[in-house]
């Protein structure tokens, strides 16, 4: 039933969404920026940080102990996984990048599969958030409010550590020009490792934080990998504002055609990506970088 009150909800819905997706793709969106590689693994990695929060929960009971525990989990992946293998398709094709990253995901989710089956698990919002809130017009669930609050946070972190902060001022730098940031005797490839385990943090962060809303699965991480390189396309490859405000613009197309109909809610989100593409072709706050 379409009425004012479902409409609002609706909004709050596309905000709590749109945050979630801005903060996943600004960890996409800093990987690829700063190192031209396009990580189909990032689902993969959001949905990790889930289960690895899960894992935490259930020894702890502490949603606290398990948010930290998934990100410093998938951040660690994400080390690791730039050390052994992605540093050796920096200078290869974008196709071997997106076979490997890709290949490492469906790896990833198998084995996440044969340890957790795909019966999905659930992880409780902590007792100070759990119920309804009201606010003057409407009742709305208190996690949910959270939520925005908690990734509004994160992504501040994120702001300040990417444009007050020396490594931020590197990373920037080497988002326009890696050759130049090298050539003042930086060691770009460290900086590299830092950024991707960065950028993984942020989704595994995502993940957990997402798991009281949507219960965990092995394939939880697919539709949002889909939805996060549209709001990259949307904001603009390789910006951090664009990846904030392409995430806000996705999570209310998709929420507020999802009260019309479901089924259309990926049609309009594409629908508005191709928009994007004709009148923008480098995103609504991206400009004309690498290829």
């Amino acid at each position: 039933m379409i009425n004012w009150p479902n409409f609002i909800s609706q909004l709050f819905n596309g905000l709590a969404l749109g945050a979630l997706l801005a903060l996943i793709s600004s960890g996409l969106t800093i990987i690829y920026g700063t190192l031209g590689v396009l990580n189909l693994a990032h689902g993969a990695m959001f949905m990790i940080g889930g289960y690895a929060g899960y894992v935490a929960y259930s020894y702890t009971g502490s949603f606290i102990l398990a948010v930290i525990a998934g990100s410093l989990f998938v951040m660690v992946l994400g080390v690791a996984m730039e050390r052994i293998i992605i540093r050796h398709f920096y200078h290869r094709p974008h196709e071997d990048q997106l076979l490997v990253t890709f290949g490492l995901g469906i790896c990833f989710v198998e084995i996440v599969r044969l340890i957790f089956t795909s019966q999905s698990q659930v992880v409780p919002p902590p007792a100070l958030l759990q119920g309804i809130t009201s606010l003057g017009f409407l009742f709305y669930p208190t996690y949910r409010l959270a939520v925005v609050g908690i990734v509004a946070v994160a992504l501040g972190g994120l702001f300040l550590i990417l444009y007050r902060t020396r490594l931020g001022m590197i990373v920037r730098a080497g988002i326009e020009d890696s050759v130049m940031v090298d050539s003042l005797g930086i060691n770009v490839y460290r900086v590299f490792m830092i950024v991707f385990g960065i950028g993984a943090m942020a989704a595994g962060f995502a993940g957990i934080i997402n798991a009281p809303v949507v219960s965990l699965t092995p394939g939880v991480g697919d539709d949002i990998l889909v939805e996060t390189f549209v709001v990259v396309v949307i904001g603009g490859v390789g910006s951090f504002p664009g990846a904030i405000l392409g995430g806000l613009i996705a999570g209310e197309i998709i929420s507020i055609t999802s009260m019309f109909n479901p089924g259309y809610a990926y049609v309009m989100l594409f629908a508005a990506m191709t928009l994007v593409l004709v009148l923008r072709p480098h995103g609504l706050l991206g400009t004309q970088g690498r290829e």
